[in-house]
């Protein structure tokens, strides 16, 4: 299951990492939602200093400097803390929302443990937030599958010895330019999707969602099959399987007399959401 590397506390974006079979929260994003700070990377830098004096303790010794993705879209290591850690950092943040946050990290972390015992609950969590934001059911039935064949994509990569997100990124648009003629950057500009926090699979229709998958899992059969040993070999691969998606994409298009390749998107979907739960 693909991990959500971003999550939510009172409409604020909190972003995240799955590493060593953990959550890593960003610290910033954290001290952002709990003192609405204007400069929270400011704040956090004086209260680092203001514990370090007070209290003798270096916040920065239970942090680790991990890559998230910056509001310019590019990925820079920023200060992360695992759910023991960011309890002892709140206690030095004088917030009325600190208790509820520690309530809402406690409920995160407990549903991961009931997710990798039973992974069918994240599916289901999945779902649920779909339904919420309005889409209908047999578009997420399609979105989480999706999701399951992308997993076992980026699962086989990691077997080939391929292990970084820009490596990711570079052979995800090779699948995606040879199945639409677009990489992902240039599709999220054609639905009108912002480049750094829309996630442009949220925004594809139907007939884009089963191609992409259809690219995708073509692209892992046939690395499964021939087990490309370099980063150029898998380059061709992932162009390979893109290019049979490419091919029924073409087909079905001739068929039915029109382009599969869509400006449609969502936004409006989460536009309703916003103004129900305003009116609410």
């Amino acid at each position: 299951m693909e991990q959500n590397k971003i999550v939510v506390f009172q409409s604020k974006s909190i972003r995240r990492v799955w590493i060593e079979n953990e959550w890593y929260f960003s610290v910033i994003d954290i001290v952002g939602v709990l003192t609405e700070s204007t400069n929270p990377r400011d704040y956090w830098f004086k209260m680092k200093t203001r514990v370090a004096l007070e209290d003798g303790i270096q916040l920065s010794t239970i942090c680790r400097q991990l890559k998230l993705e910056a509001p310019d879209g590019k990925m820079r290591k920023t200060d992360c803390a695992n759910t023991q850690s960011l309890f002892r950092i709140i206690q030095s943040i004088p917030s009325p929302k600190a208790e509820p946050f520690k309530q809402w990290l406690a409920k995160i972390g407990y549903e991961r443990v009931q997710e990798i015992e039973n992974p069918e609950l994240a599916q289901e969590r999945m779902k649920e937030m779909y339904e919420q934001k309005g889409y209908p059911k047999d578009w997420i039935d399609k979105r989480i599958r999706g999701i399951a064949i992308r997993q076992n994509l980026t699962d086989e990569w990691k077997e080939r010895g391929i292990d970084n997100e820009r490596d990711y990124a570079i052979l995800t648009a090779e699948i995606s330019k040879a199945t639409f003629g677009l990489t992902p950057s240039e599709y999220k500009k054609l639905k009108g999707l912002a480049l750094k926090n829309q996630n442009l699979r949220d925004h594809m229709t139907d007939f884009e969602l089963i191609f992409t998958m259809l690219g995708e899992k073509v692209t892992t059969e046939i690395s499964k099959n021939e087990k490309p040993k370099t980063f150029s070999k898998n380059k061709s691969v992932a162009k390979r399987g893109g290019s049979v998606a490419g091919k029924a994409r073409k087909e079905t298009e001739k068929e039915l007399g029109k382009s599969i390749i869509s400006e449609e998107n969502f936004l409006s979907l989460d536009n309703a959401k916003a103004i129900k739960n305003k009116d609410e």
